[in-house]
C-alpha cells in the first residue's frame, strides 16, 4: 500500500491487522494467532486497527525521535549528521546546532536521541541530552560513541547543544560500516543508562568478554560503568553478551528490559534482557548465514538465553516501545515495534517473560522509528530520504 501524495492535511485510513498463521512466519509461544478483527485479549469496543494519520513533512534519512519532556517539540536525529525539532503544538519546525561529527556512511551517522526522564528545564531553560554517533578512527576504522550535553531552544526557529563530550566509546574500533545499534534506554528509577553496542557485522567478538562488540553496557549516568560487572572475565560495564544487531530497547510496565535484534538470514529476535545472560550470536541462532550455511547449535541445553519470539521470514525491526496511553483503547502494556523490510507497525503482547505477534498494521512503506507523543498520539518516522513524519490517532 504506497502512499505518494496526501490530497488533505488530515485524512483517515483503515489499517487491517494482518494476522499471522506460521505459512508467514510466525513464531512465539506456540499460541495461535488470534481470530480476525482483535489482537487476543482486547475488551470488547477496544481500538480496532484504524488510524487516522497527519503528515508532518519530511527529513534527511531520519534514524531517531524522543519527546523534548515536559513539552510537546519532538527531537529528530537525520543519519547524514544533522537534526530537526518538530514542535508539534505549534507545526513548527527548528534547526539544530551543536551537533557532533559523524562518520556518514551504510549504516552509520548520526543516531539515538534520549533525554531524561522526567528532567524539567532548569532556571536558563536547558536539558540534558544524549546522543549517539558513528565516529571516526585510526585508519579505516569506526565505532559508536555515546555523547552527552546540553539542549536549549532559546529562539523560535533554532536550538543548539552546548558542552557535547563523548562519555563512552565502543571498544575496539573496526573496519565495516554496519551493526553499530546504539540505542538507548535508561532504567526506570532514571539513575542508568543501558546501551547496545553492535556486532558492527564481525560475528565472533559478540562472544568475546574483552570487547563492546555484540553486547549490552550498563553505565551511570555519566558514561562510567555501573557496579562491578555482571559477567565473570569480562569488561566492567557489560550486561548481557552474544547479541547481534540491536535496534530497539525498553523496559515494560514491570521493569523488565526488552530489545529486539535483527538474525542473519531469518531470526530476528524479541529477548527478555538479564544480567550476565548470553544470547548465543553467531553460535546460536534461529537463522542461517546469508550463504545458507545453518547456524546448528539449536538445542534446549545450549546454555544461551532463548529468544521469547523470532520471525523468519524477518520483520527487520527499527526501534520498539511499550505503549503506556489510553488513547489507543486495549493497546496498554502491548509493544509496538517499527518494521523496516516488514513495512508495518507489529504489535506484540507479553505475559511475563513469553510473549506473540497479536497483529501488523501495514504503512505501506519502511518505518524507522516510532514513539508516543505526550498525549498518547504515536509519532512514526518512515526510512530513508524523505522518510515522512506521521501523527497517528485512532480513526
Amino acid at each position: 500500500m504506497k502512499r505518494t501524495s496526501i490530497p488533505k492535511p488530515f485524512w483517515a485510513l483503515t489499517l487491517s491487522p494482518l494476522l499471522l498463521a506460521a505459512s508467514c512466519g510466525y513464531a512465539g509461544s506456540g499460541d495461535s494467532p488470534p481470530a480476525q478483527g482483535a489482537a487476543a485479549g482486547d475488551p470488547a469496543g477496544a481500538w480496532d486497527g484504524d488510524f487516522a494519520i497527519a503528515e508532518h513533512g519530511s527529513f534527511s534519512e531520519p534514524w531517531a525521535s524522543a519527546f523534548i519532556p515536559g513539552t510537546s517539540m519532538l527531537f529528530i536525529t537525520e543519519k547524514p549528521g544533522t537534526a530537526k525539532v518538530y514542535d508539534t503544538a505549534q507545526d513548527r519546525l527548528m534547526t539544530v546546532s551543536g551537533l557532533p561529527q559523524v562518520d556518514y556512511g551504510g549504516q552509520g551517522g548520526l543516531g539515538e536521541v534520549a533525554f531524561l526522564p522526567g528532567e524539567s528545564a532548569n532556571a536558563v531553560g536547558t536539558r540534558t541530552i544524549y546522543l549517539t554517533w558513528a565516529e571516526a578512527g585510526e585508519g579505516d576504522t569506526r565505532g559508536a560513541a555515546l555523547g552527552r550535553g546540553t539542549l536549549s531552544c532559546p529562539l523560535a526557529d533554532s536550538c543548539r547543544i552546548d558542552d557535547l563530550a563523548v562519555i563512552w566509546r565502543q571498544t575496539p574500533k573496526v573496519t565495516g560500516r554496519g551493526h553499530y545499534s546504539h540505542r538507548i534506554a535508561f532504567s526506570p528509577d532514571g539513575q542508568h543508562i543501558f546501551l547496545a553496542s553492535g556486532d558492527r557485522q564481525k560475528m565472533e567478538p559478540a562472544q568475546d568478554r574483552q570487547s563492546h562488540l555484540g553486547k549490552i553496557v550498563r553505565l551511570e549516568l555519566d558514561g562510567t560503568p555501573a557496579g562491578d560487572g555482571a559477567i565473570d572475565g569480562a569488561l566492567v560495564d557489560i550486561w548481557s553478551m552474544g547479541h547481534r544487531n540491536i535496534l530497539g530497547m525498553d523496559f515494560d510496565a514491570q521493569g523488565r528490559l526488552w530489545e529486539i535484534e535483527h538474525g542473519p538470514k531469518g531470526g530476528d529476535e524479541l529477548n527478555v534482557v538479564r544480567k550476565g545472560a548470553n544470547y548465543g550470536w553467531p553460535q546460536r541462532s534461529n537463522g542461517v548465514h546469508y550463504d545458507g550455511d545453518p547456524i546448528t547449535d539449536h538445542s534446549a541445553d545450549d546454555g544461551f538465553a532463548k529468544p521469547a519470539v523470532n520471525w523468519t521470514p524477518v520483520i527487520a525491526p527499527g526501534n520498539m516501545i511499550f505503549y503506556s496511553g489510553t488513547l489507543f483503547d486495549g493497546l496498554a502494556g502491548d509493544l509496538l515495534i517499527a518494521g523496516l523490510k516488514s513495512e508495518a507497525i507489529v504489535r506484540v503482547a507479553t505475559d511475563g517473560d513469553s510473549a506473540r505477534e497479536v497483529a501488523r498494521y501495514d504503512m505501506g512503506e519502511r518505518i524507522r522509528q516510532i514513539v508516543e507523543g505526550p498525549d498518547g498520539a504515536l509519532w512514526v518516522l518512515e526510512d530513508g530520504d524523505g522518510g515522512r513524519l506521521l501523527e497517528l490517532r485512532p480513526g
